[in-house]
């Protein structure tokens, strides 16, 4: 059984590796109600650690299944200026902000999904700015899960909600390090083996990627001045902080206007609280020109239409297949999970941080040096022990980065 002790070492984790809480900080987290105990290990440790102030945004999946229900849809598509300026004030004060998300996969099954396009897109709209310091790496943010009933039973139906919940709580302790006897220093570890991935892709300077599996032929290239990150980041004032945990990946960003092919989903995807699955994209000149899928289809185009970036890529992730997170032979239907199981892209905004300067460039310049801007940025998964990527160098000569899954340099 997960004890309670347990969770203290995961909460520790997050405040410290994760979102790397500073004595005098605000503390922001968003929080599912099902997760009250585990959170008030979290306030209890965040203030212990000097926190000045520790807010909770609660979430309740039921109170949300009914608002869509029956909520009219001018309060849909609404999202209050209060919730704008609580969060805008927070960052500004210079707060961290931790999320965690454990959202049932099939909450907004058989809504009108153009109801939920419309509530995704006032909430964007209205989060510009305050997504801007996340992006930015302008302040210290991380996203963890805990289990949550109907979670739990999606990945174990056959289990009993207790005994899925249990079950999810040893998946998630092992994959995020908890089991260690120090999974601060197993961190520290993990982020140094990034390091090194993204230093080696950085070196490389790669002008195009070449995906090759089923159902998948798409060339990608880089913008000039692109540059991998991966593991942990540094905000302006340079505290160092873990984005997302667990995370396996090594990113960067397409050129918005130069991806060519097709390219096919190998793992289902959660789209607020709708699933998209065996989903297939083609791009032309950067563009999705044509999709189709066989669960999700009215969901996958609503997303695409979110405005023009949503239909262009802000995000490369080359994860090798032996991932903690794939080798549990889970399916989690939660990206922050699934997507350090299997390479992946994201259609709509890039973050501007894997641009040489591009945290200071207006919105034109990223532009003009092929970064996509949208109110969107959603994951999706390609990867598999079948996916080949080749790399291309300026001069047209190629060599393989990843064979059968895993990155070709490490089988040499």
């Amino acid at each position: 059984m997960v004890t309670e002790q347990v969770q203290k070492k995961y909460a520790t984790l997050a405040l410290r590796t994760g979102v790397n809480l500073q004595k005098g900080q605000a503390l922001m987290i968003n929080a599912p109600i099902e997760g009250a105990d585990f959170t008030k290990i979290v306030v209890r440790k965040a203030y212990e650690m000097g926190a000045k102030n520790v807010h909770i945004n609660w979430v309740d999946d039921e109170l949300t299944r009914l608002k869509f229900e029956y909520a009219p849809d001018e309060v849909i598509a609404h999202f209050p200026e209060w919730r704008v300026m609580l969060h805008e004030s927070f960052a500004e004060d210079g707060a961290a902000v931790l999320n965690i998300r454990s959202t049932n996969p099939d909450l907004l099954q058989g809504i009108d999904s153009a109801k939920v396009a419309k509530a995704n897109k006032a909430g964007a709209e209205a989060m510009k700015n305050f997504r801007k310091y996340t992006m930015n790496d302008k302040i210290a943010w991380s996203i963890i899960s805990i289990p949550t009933g109907d979670w739990a039973q999606k990945i174990f139906p056959n289990k009993s909600r207790a005994a899925a919940i249990e079950s999810l709580w040893e998946a998630i302790v092992k994959i995020v390090r908890v089991d260690m006897d120090d999974p601060i220093a197993a961190w520290e570890e993990h982020n140094a083996s990034l390091r090194v991935a993204r230093e080696v892709l950085n070196d490389k300077n790669y002008k195009k990627l070449i995906f090759k599996a089923p159902g998948t032929n798409l060339e990608m290239e880089l913008p000039e001045g692109h540059i991998w990150k991966g593991g942990s980041a540094q905000t302006e004032g340079g505290i160092t902080f873990n984005p997302n945990m667990p995370t396996e990946e090594v990113f960067s960003l397409p050129h918005k206007y130069r991806v060519n092919g097709t390219v096919s989903s190998t793992k289902p995807l959660n789209y607020g609280g709708s699933l998209i699955d065996r989903f297939k994209l083609t791009f032309k000149d950067g563009e999705v020109v044509d999709f189709t899928a066989e669960q999700g289809q009215d969901t996958l185009e609503h997303l695409l239409n979110v405005d023009e970036g949503s239909k262009r890529l802000g995000e490369v992730a080359l994860v090798p297949h032996e991932s903690p997170v794939s080798q549990s032979g889970l399916i989690f239907y939660n990206t922050l999970f699934d997507e350090n199981a299997s390479c992946h892209i994201a259609l709509g905004k890039a973050y501007p941080t894997n641009l040489e300067g591009g945290a200071q460039m207006n919105e034109e310049e990223l532009d003009q040096h092929g970064v996509n801007d949208s109110l969107s940025h959603v994951d999706f998964m390609i990867g598999s022990d079948q996916l080949d990527i080749d790399g291309v160098f300026a001069d047209g000569t190629t060599e393989p980065v990843f064979r059968n899954g895993t990155w070709a340099w490490k089988k040499k």
